[in-house]
């Protein structure tokens, strides 16, 4: 079956920038249409350490405008969206082989004054002897400095990004690839197939933003047909999670003799998330994947600094992502900016592409606002920026006032089972409503498809935010797969094909 569709944008990519640029526009009264040749998240934005932060050791590179945007980025989704973002103190032990106290301190005392309207705690020096953020670490340790930054659900921000883009009249469709287009004076007609059905249609587009993340250089030249080659560097980035090394809601900074950084975080209550690696990349992003090597590298650098060691046996989930970052001709992989670049070919008697290289999960709001400020010329009758002050879906709160909409729900909906009324308001926030509807009894959610997911919610991720696989559900929508059991995946995949839910919108 062909059909064919005529917008202003098509936007390529369902990754946070590619949803990110689709709600901007089609606020700013542009149709759209957004393809992913995967799931929302389905790559890299589901694959980052999970943090809105301007990025401490970004102002050893001396990039202080990126540091300084990512800041006052932060500050903006903890307002928009706070049941799905949440502030976190990091603690960093002092490794004097790395980097000397002095230095610490005074990259501290910078982060503070940049981020100067931060509603954050500051920063702070302490014995770690004494103070509990010490407990968990080798006696060895003595100076410790903390800050402030904020935790996100990554797969959850795509998500809810492309969810308002959806409900503003944005066309979202997962599991398609741009296949092939042709270049026109004024549109591009540009042919899309979904990957599941082999169903076609023809997308007429007046301008093209290609935001495939690692695959930017293969549709550019491949899809699209453009010659002009653009400067991309790919780069690896992998974590390990396992099961909880200390009680308490810390985030530890430790620094490799390397001089790379490794985050441990809270994660899912029972675990800690640790990494990221920075890898030179050259094969097919659909298959990346840890190695060997990669885990052992967290897990001797977390041996150094914590009384419990963990090795290869204690990972109970990794997961790794490419970065598409702009060549730079940085000397290595992690000193590669994270700053994102847009070039713009056409617009001059053919039709525009404009390419998103790099980027900060933290950024992409404001990437958005400037790659519409990019399209102008070609759009002229923009409506102004708007994002700045709009909630995610959900997010009809403030963040002191979350703690209290927790404490809402599980009144309200006091047959829930403990701890479930508290992952329905962290996922969902306000529409936590629309999840339940009527329900009025443990027997209104359905059976128990996976310790914590239930069928009423399996069916709402599928009918209200594009799920249509267990490992959409289990993953990126929620992270139950932590706690499923063995046979999980193949039962869920079985009920969805039983309920007839396993098509996308």
């Amino acid at each position: 079956m062909t059909t064919h569709q005529e917008t202003d944008l098509l936007v390529i990519g369902g990754g946070i920038n590619g949803v990110g640029i689709a709600r901007d526009a089609v606020g700013r009264g542009l149709s759209v249409v957004l393809c992913e040749q995967g799931d929302l998240a389905g790559a890299t934005s589901s694959a980052s350490s999970k943090l809105l932060h301007g990025g401490l050791r970004y102002l050893e590179q001396r990039e202080f405008k990126l540091v300084s945007e990512s800041l006052a980025e932060r500050e903006v989704l903890l307002r928009n969206a706070p049941h799905i973002v949440k502030p976190l103190r990091f603690v960093l032990p002092h490794n004097p082989k790395v980097r000397p106290a002095w230095m610490l301190h005074a990259g501290l005392v910078i982060y503070d004054s940049v981020a100067r309207d931060s509603s954050l705690p500051r920063s702070e020096r302490f014995n770690l002897r004494s103070h509990t953020s010490g407990e968990p670490l080798i006696g060895k340790m003595r100076t410790g400095f903390a800050y402030s930054d904020c935790w996100v659900d990554d797969a959850r921000l795509v998500l809810l990004t492309a969810l308002d883009a959806h409900q503003r009249g944005a066309t979202i469709l997962t599991r398609t690839r741009c296949v092939s287009a042709e270049r026109g004076q004024e549109r591009w007609q540009v042919q899309l197939r979904h990957t599941q059905t082999g169903d076609e249609q023809t997308v007429s587009a007046r301008m093209i933003v290609n935001a495939a993340g690692p695959w930017v250089g293969d549709v550019l030249t491949d899809a699209l047909g453009v010659e002009t080659p653009v400067r991309v560097r790919l780069i690896k980035g992998s974590h390990i999670v396992v099961p909880k090394l200390y009680d308490g809601d810390y985030a530890y900074v430790l620094q490799s003799d390397d001089r790379r950084i490794v985050f441990v975080l809270p994660f899912e209550k029972d675990f800690n998330l640790i990494g990221t690696t920075d890898i030179p990349f050259n094969d097919d992003p659909a298959n990346v994947e840890i190695t060997l090597r990669e885990i052992d590298y967290l897990c001797k650098l977390v041996n150094g600094y914590f009384k419990e060691s963990i090795t290869r046996e204690d990972v109970v989930w990794s997961f790794s992502g490419v970065r598409s970052l702009y060549d730079d001709d940085a000397a290595s992989a992690a000193s590669v900016s994270r700053d994102y670049r847009l070039e713009l070919d056409g617009g001059d008697g053919k039709a525009a592409v404009l390419t998103v290289l790099g980027g900060k999960l933290t950024g992409y709001r404001l990437l958005s606002e400037h790659v519409m400020k990019r399209t102008q010329s070609i759009f002229p009758n923009l409506g102004p920026d708007w994002t700045e002050d709009a909630p995610l879906p959900g997010g009809m709160l403030q963040p002191a006032e979350f703690s209290m909409f927790v404490q809402h729900v599980q009144l309200k909906w006091s047959w829930l089972p403990e701890g479930l009324a508290e992952s329905y308001a962290r996922r969902y926030g306000s529409r936590v409503q629309e999840l339940l509807g009527d329900a009025v009894s443990l027997e209104d959610l359905g059976g128990e498809l996976s310790p914590g997911l239930y069928e009423l919610e399996a069916r709402f991720l599928v009918r209200n935010e594009w799920a249509s696989t267990a490992n959409d559900i289990l993953w990126r929508r929620t992270k139950l797969g932590l706690h499923q059991c063995p046979d999980t995946h193949e039962r869920l995949t079985a009920w969805l094909e039983h309920e007839g839910l396993l098509s996308t919108w």
